[in-house]
């Protein structure tokens, strides 16, 4: 039987952007890795202590607005869902992310421009095996109308409801099998959202900073005050499932399970996750057969694949 690889980058990708929460300028530069290496932040702005910080969800610190990582010693890094996604969507298991700042650029409120980068770059294979989770037996997490869980399955899915006042956005449902590509198709360019009253209230409290109409969705009740509209009706779940691919993706590894959410939220699919790991008998990691590596989300992704803005 093949054995299938782990991945990196063929070569680093630069960017500066704008930290949606932060305001602050940012640039920010992914790396290539060796095999078993996994996502690591490093936060170059930092020299006086340990700037590394592990992309794993036991390092999770916030999750209100944005998902935030901290070490032992309290360095964070912000908003680093999209760019988890990306990597988790386009098949990398292993890279360095350094960054200049607390958060990781927004660009346009997607993961669009990460992706664009990872595929166009190239992707190399390492001499290491991927190694999966299996989701053994289904595990769910209530929190006030916010609701989640994930259970066995032959594949990564994911099914998501929003019910919004905002006659903007309303209620969205959708579901999708996250292979052959299905997050470069249908999720990577999908932004996020927020209502305006929202946007005034974060301000006033220091937060959204750096949110502008050029990176993200803004709707007051029945209007979007974008003037170019949603790129799909249903815009505001797409992006939401993209949001939880980044999130499942600090497992660690590749997760196999059919992932169901309510109203949630970063916070909740984090719950999810410690609760999954909490019981062995809920989960096993195993070798990546060839079987279960034709329907990861990153394989076979084509930069054809990609959206047209």
């Amino acid at each position: 039987m093949e054995t299938v690889l782990q991945t990196t980058l063929k070569q680093a990708i630069k960017c500066t952007g704008v930290g949606l929460h932060s305001g602050t300028k940012v640039s920010m530069k992914i790396k290539p890795s060796a095999a078993q290496y996994g996502i690591w932040f490093r936060r170059t702005d930092i020299t006086d202590r340990d700037n590394m910080i592990a992309a794993h969800y036991l390092n999770v610190s916030e999750s209100l607005l944005c998902t935030k990582l901290s070490n032992e010693i309290g360095v964070s890094i912000s908003t680093v869902e999209h760019l988890m996604a990306a990597l988790s969507g386009c098949g990398v298991q292993n890279a360095l992310i350094e960054v200049n700042g607390p958060e990781i650029p927004i660009m346009d409120g997607s993961a669009d421009w990460f992706v664009r980068k990872i595929l166009f770059g190239g992707i190399k294979q390492l001499l290491e095996p991927v190694r999966v989770i299996h989701v053994k037996k289904e595990v769910i997490v209530k929190s006030e109308s916010a609701f989640a869980s994930i259970s066995p399955s032959s594949s990564l899915s994911i099914d998501f409801e929003i019910d919004f006042d905002d006659v903007a956005i309303g209620y969205q449902t959708k579901s999708l099998n996250m292979a052959n590509g299905s997050f470069v198709k249908e999720l990577s360019n999908s932004r996020t959202f927020c209502r305006n009253s929202d946007v005034e209230t974060m301000q006033k409290n220091g937060l959204a900073l750096g949110g502008s109409l050029q990176n993200a969705i803004v709707v007051n009740g029945e209007r979007i005050l974008n003037p170019e509209g949603f790129r799909y009706k249903d815009e505001c779940v797409r992006h939401k499932m993209l949001d939880v691919l980044g999130d499942l993706a600090l497992a660690g590894a590749p997760i196999v399970g059919a992932f169901k959410g309510i109203k949630a939220g970063h916070s909740v699919t984090n719950q999810l996750l410690r609760k999954l790991f909490c019981d062995s008998s809920a989960f096993e990691m195993s070798i990546c057969s060839n079987e279960i590596a034709a329907v990861l989300p990153g394989v076979g992704v084509r930069k054809e694949d990609l959206p047209k803005l």
